[in-house]
């Protein structure tokens, strides 16, 4: 057997047939939340899956430990594409500019590349010095993803910036930061709440907390689209009402149209195909967080085992702040939902990503001495 038909054999294909299932779910709803009004956002979902699905198997036949070569190029790639979205070729879309447009190619979010950049680079940091001193390893880790994370929030896109969070507590976590340390961080964390509401927010996005915290405040302003997200999702009871029922919150325009295939897509989910539909979603990205944990416990190195939880991690934010911010249980941020949402860059960053932790999986065996 040629190594190249070992590697296709040997692929983690629960997790390819997750990522396969949930890209197709996404053209769906995608579908489902915009053929109302609008007839081209599927058709570039299904090309953008298209090309997901290719970078991710592509991805999972190169040994993963080639990433030490292209995790610092890809990083200052993506500080320098963030940098240009301060310049007139960036564009603001829901109150941020974080939108890079590239003449002749279209728009993409490079402060989600820099997510990707920056899991592959503290990765490799990481994996390398693993017996630094915990503080010395956190300056430098804060160092790393410092920078990135302060020109994302000027932009200001908030929930991109605690994207970073999770993901590298998370890492740090598993190379053996010391606790004491993570809840340390935490508390800081905590305490700095309030500096940031009153001094980095704009106005707008303290009306989306305050909108959070109670929706009738403002119920035709910032509060709109949580309650009409709530009724929504309320009125699909347990079997929903039907993929592209009539005189739906979504088929009505309840939902803005701006955001209904983009932040609020499980609203759709949920109303046309209610508790079921949503559970079955829920259960297919738990698959995949499996997978991906799985994957990680048999890494080879500590490289493999940081690159998969990195991802598991930002992708399970990602699930939890999107779909938690449609029923009222997380502030609005407009984070996408992984591989449901309508857009291109976050899908083929999310298909990289799983393909370098399918990589891992394939390529588990230790190399030799």
């Amino acid at each position: 057997m040629t190594p190249f038909l070992r590697k296709i054999l040997g692929m983690n294909w629960v997790l390819l047939g997750v990522a396969f299932v949930l890209c197709i779910m996404g053209i769906f709803a995608v579908y489902s939340a915009t053929a109302f009004r609008y007839q081209d956002y599927w058709h570039k979902q299904a090309v953008w899956a298209s090309a997901g699905i290719v970078v991710f198997l592509v991805t999972s036949l190169i040994d993963y430990r080639w990433v030490k070569w292209a995790a610092l190029p890809m990083y200052l790639a993506s500080i320098f594409f963030i940098i240009l979205t301060y310049t007139h070729l960036g564009e603001e879309h829901g109150g941020a500019k974080c939108w890079l447009r590239v003449p002749g190619v279209g728009t993409f979010q490079p402060a989600q590349m820099g997510v990707i950049a920056g899991v592959l680079t503290v990765g490799l940091f990481l994996s390398q010095f693993r017996k630094l001193h915990p503080m010395l390893k956190l300056l430098f880790t804060g160092a790393i993803v410092g920078g990135p994370m302060l020109l994302i929030l000027k932009q200001p896109d908030v929930g991109m910036t605690l994207v970073w969070v999770p993901t590298i507590m998370a890492m740090l976590l598993m190379n053996g930061l010391p606790k004491r340390y993570i809840i340390s961080i935490a508390i800081i964390g905590v305490a700095l709440v309030p500096l940031v509401y009153n001094f980095v927010l704009k106005p707008y996005q303290k009306q989306r907390l305050t909108a959070f915290l109670d929706p009738d405040i403002d119920p035709r302003g910032a509060g709109w689209a949580i309650k009409q997200s709530l009724i929504a999702v309320g009125s699909g009871g347990f079997k929903g009402k039907g993929f592209m029922s009539p005189n739906s919150q979504v088929e009505q325009g309840f939902i803005p149209g701006t955001t209904v295939h983009t932040d609020y897509i499980y609203t759709a989910i949920g109303e046309q195909f209610g508790f079921v539909g949503g559970v079955v979603l829920i259960s297919l990205f738990a698959t995949l967080l499996m997978a991906c944990l799985l994957s990680a416990q048999q890494a080879a190195d500590e490289l493999g085992l940081l690159i998969c939880v990195g991802f598991a991690t930002q992708i399970f934010f990602h699930v939890y702040q999107n779909i938690g911010m449609t029923i009222q249980l997380m502030p609005v941020t407009g984070l996408p939902l992984p591989l449901i949402s309508y857009g291109g860059t976050f899908l083929v960053m999310v298909m990289f990503g799983l393909g370098l932790v399918n990589s891992v999986w394939v390529h588990r065996k230790a190399l030799p001495n």
